[in-house]
Order: C-alpha cells, then structure tokens, then sequence
C-alpha cells in the first residue's frame, strides 16, 4: 500500500471539499443485505420471470430450479467470502481478479462488471416506466409517457446516490421489507391451508427427477436460466466494503445471508404459487391465469396477484401492484450505487480518469454516481426518440445482456480464488479455495450456456417466436448482446496490458491491497 493509504484517515473536510475516501463505518451487515435484495428485486421476479420457468419450463418444479440456482450461487459465495478476507475494496470484482490473476485480467474484470451494472439499471428503468405508466394511468388517470416517469425515478435516483450512503439503505430497508413481507404473507397463508387442490405437492416441485426433466436442452434449462437470471445483484456485497463497520467479518456474513435469503424467499414463494394454482395442471392454470385476449403470459404478473388475492385478499393484491414500482426503484438506486462504486474504483486505480475518484463532503462517489446517470439518461433518451418499447427492448435486451456479463466475471473470481490461494494459502482451507470454487465455475458455466442457448427467450431477439426455445437461434441484435461482454472483456484486456507500466501497477497494487 502507499503510505498515504497506510496513514489514518484525515479530519473531516469542509463541506464544499471534496476527497478520494468513502464514508466508512456507514453500514453494517443489515445495510448491505438491504442493497443486494433490493437488487435482487424478488417481488419483479415472481411476478415476470417465475410464471415464465413455470409455462415455458419444467412446470410445478421451477421452485425446485431456483433452489438449484440458489445452491449453486452459495458455492460460489465460498470462496468468494475467502477472498474478501484478503481484500476489502469497493473494487469488488476488479479487486479480487487483479489480486489473483494479476492487472491486465483485473482491469478487463472491471470493465465487463461496469457493463453489467449499467445494462440492469437500464433494464430496470425501461421496466419501471413502463409499469408506471400503465398503472397511474390506469388507477390515478395521470397519462405520462414511460420515459417521463423513467426520469422521474432517474432524478430521485440520483439525488438518493449523492447522500450517505446509510441513508440509502434506510430507504432500501423499507421498501424490501415491505416486498419482502408481502411474498412472505402469501407463502404463509397459502401453505398453511394445505395448497390448492392438489395440496402441497413438494415432490412435484422439488422432486430431482422433476426439476431436470426435458434435460438442460429442454424445459429444465429453460427454467434454470430464469432462476439464474433473477439472482443478478446479489455479489454486490464486497462493493460495499470500505463503508462497513468490520468488513472482514460483514461482507462475508452479508453475502451467505443474502443469497440464502433470496433463494429461500423465491423457492418458499414459487412453491406458494405452484401449490395455489395446483401442480398438476401448474402449466396450464398459470397461462390461464396470465392470458390476455387469448395469449398466453402476456400479463404474468396477473398470476401472483390472483393467488394473492385468492388467498389473502384483494387488498394485498392492490398493494403488490403498488409494491412492484416500489421494488423496482429499489433496484434502481442498489445499481446506481453499484456502478458508481466501480467508476469510482477504476478512476482511483487510474484505469479511468482520475477525476472519477471524487468523493462529496457526505462521503458519496460524487462524479461516479453523475457518470452513471449521464449514461443512463443518454440511452432512456434514445430509446425514447427512436420509439423503442421499454419492456420488449429497453428491458429485455439489457437484462439479457447483464445476466451474461455477470456469471462471466463470477467464473473469472473463482478462477482467481484458486490461482491466489495456490500462491498464498494462508488460513483458508481447501474447499473454500479449491473444491467450492470448482464446482461454482462448473455450475456458472453450465448457467452461462444455458443464458446463452435461452437468450433469445431472455431477452427477445430471437427472428422468429418459434425459434426462442430453439438452442443458439439468435438474430443479429442477439448475437451482438451475447458477444458484447466478451468484446468488452477483450477491450479492458488490451487496454490493461496497453497501460501495463509501473504506474499502473502501482496503483493496482494500492486497489487490491
């Protein structure tokens, strides 16, 4: 480390000067779940992507598919956890892959994990404006287009990233309590009156033989990508190191908690829904149930509101309607502050200008947290004057795109867990360094072909709707969001190796240290 690093932190500055430090001490293990749940947005999943897995994948046993998924993650969170041991930075990804793999694969980590957190922000405010639009219009008679409620979220979004940070997980906490108690309430309800008509059926939902029925080419890869794709925030919890309390212990603990939380809440909530409709016509009762006009799915939301407000009542169903813009912002400011963190990261590393560095007297990523809004506004304006549709390509294109980029990253961190531990044993044990990273590169792999073979179903570009559940049939704008992580990867490569000097090393040195 430089020993500016090493020296304690300075006094406070004046509030109209800026410095290169985040606000440490802000969050404990309970503030950074908030932020990676509220990423995870499971109120959205159960409402989009679940009712897909079920109708288009492997029926009453896609719980089953998100407890897999969920499994699979927490493996992977083993060594992740080791790592954070040794390396408590806002860097995250880039941190942890530049320790154990060295600068150039650091700086090209870093660039694919920017990528991902932009692309899902966006993905969401499509989502967002759209559901607001339809909603407002509807209830409350307000006719705003999508993208002037996306700028709304957008402002708020901003202004939210720019105070404490601690701040922002009071306002996440909130909102993904509220989320989080609304699904809980109908799982409860549900199985504590034994199901619909064919009762609970566990076996039908997490029965093996049912869950990897039709095969990883079949309907159980289908619901295995939608179960992957809904985990998408949950590695964040490192992003927030250098602002917890005891981050060798926080993040650690906040990344087991997280991944474990939304696993169960999905598996517990699905399964909640699957035994509501009843499982053994789950397939045919949730397209029923999220039909319009005759076409299947074309509302999937409608389904978890029916059980809700079958079981519950529709008061409950009213408020998750209201619950799901709620979880959507929520996700919103989680990803601001996620990318913001890395622009920051990679402009202290000197990986991009300096100036990105720059923190406000509140100790907030000032000129990160304003890039990734500048980013964002420029492609919801775009999009918005080339009458794109929020949902089918504001939304679907990029979330497709950051599912992908995300498990690339978290296969090249496993890789990085063995190679430094190899070289630096330490305390950790072989199956946290060698045999869980293992088996997570080997799940996530499996995971990334399976996005990749789906993605014109994830993300809607397939040329023809038939040739959605057909393995790699993509058309052009598939192709090119599939490949963009690996391009983008191969950029931040070069341009590591380009700027392979002893400054650069230096200050990745500072980064990883």
């Amino acid at each position: 480390m430089t020993a500016e690093q090493m020296t304690p932190s300075p006094a406070p500055k004046p509030d109209s000067a800026p410095n290169e430090q985040l606000a440490a001490g802000r969050l404990g293990i309970a503030g950074i779940v908030f932020f990676v749940v509220a990423a995870a947005a499971p109120l959205v999943g159960m409402t989009g992507a679940v009712p897909v897995a079920i109708v288009l994948g492997n029926g009453a046993a896609a719980p089953g598919a998100y407890l897999v998924a969920g499994l699979v993650l927490l493996v992977f969170s083993v060594g992740y956890a080791a790592m954070s041991h040794r390396v408590s930075n806002t860097g995250a990804f880039f941190a942890f892959v530049g320790r154990g793999l060295g600068a150039v694969p650091g700086v090209g980590t870093a660039f694919v994990s920017l990528l991902a957190y932009v692309a899902i922000q966006l993905a969401v405010y499509g989502f967002f404006g759209a559901v607001a639009h339809g909603q407002l219009q509807a209830r409350l008679s307000v006719d705003l287009p999508w993208w002037g409620w996306s700028l709304i979220a957008w402002a708020l979004v901003l202004t939210l990233s720019l105070l404490q940070v601690d701040i922002g997980a009071k306002v996440l906490g909130v909102l993904m309590g509220l989320e989080v108690l609304s699904l809980l309430l109908v799982a409860v309800v549900v199985l504590a009156q034994g199901g619909g008509p064919d009762g609970l059926a566990f076996g039908a939902s997490f029965s093996p033989a049912n869950i990897f029925a039709g095969g990883f080419g079949g309907s159980a890869g289908i619901a295995l990508a939608f179960a992957f794709a809904s985990y998408i925030g949950f590695e964040a919890t490192a992003i927030y190191a250098e602002e917890t309390k005891d981050p060798k212990r926080a993040v650690p603990r906040a990344t087991y908690t997280a991944v474990a939380l939304i696993a169960v809440l999905f598996a517990l909530t699905s399964w909640a829904v699957v035994s509501g409709v009843g499982s053994q016509h789950a397939v045919d009762e949730v397209a029923r149930r999220s039909s319009v006009e005759g076409t299947p799915l074309a509302d999937p939301a409608a389904v978890l509101f029916s059980v809700a407000e079958q079981y519950v009542g529709g008061w409950l169903s009213t408020l998750m309607t209201w619950l799901v813009l709620s979880s959507l912002f929520a996700g919103l400011l989680a990803f601001q502050n996620s990318a913001a963190r890395y622009f920051f990261s990679m402009g202290r590393a000197g990986v991009l200008p300096r100036m990105l560095d720059r923190v406000n007297r509140r100790g907030a990523p000032i000129v990160g947290s304003l890039a990734t809004s500048v980013l964002t506004f420029v492609v919801i304006a775009f999009f918005a004057l080339t009458d794109k549709d929020p949902v089918l390509n504001l939304f679907n294109w990029f979330s497709g795109l950051a599912v992908l980029a995300i498990l690339l990253v978290e296969i090249l961190v496993s890789v990085a867990v063995i190679v430094h531990f190899r070289r630096e044993p330490g305390e950790a044990n072989v199956l946290q360094t060698v045999v869980a990273p293992i088996v997570a590169i080997i799940g996530l792999a499996l995971a990334a072909y399976l996005i990749v073979a789906r993605f014109g179903l994830l993300a809607g570009t397939s040329s023809n709707p038939d040739d959605a559940l057909k393995t790699f049939a993509l058309s052009a704008t598939g192709w090119t969001l599939v490949l963009a992580p690996f391009v983008v990867l191969v950029i931040g490569l070069v341009l590591g190796a380009v700027r392979r000097n002893a400054e650069n090393e230096r200050a990745v040195a500072d980064l990883v240290s």
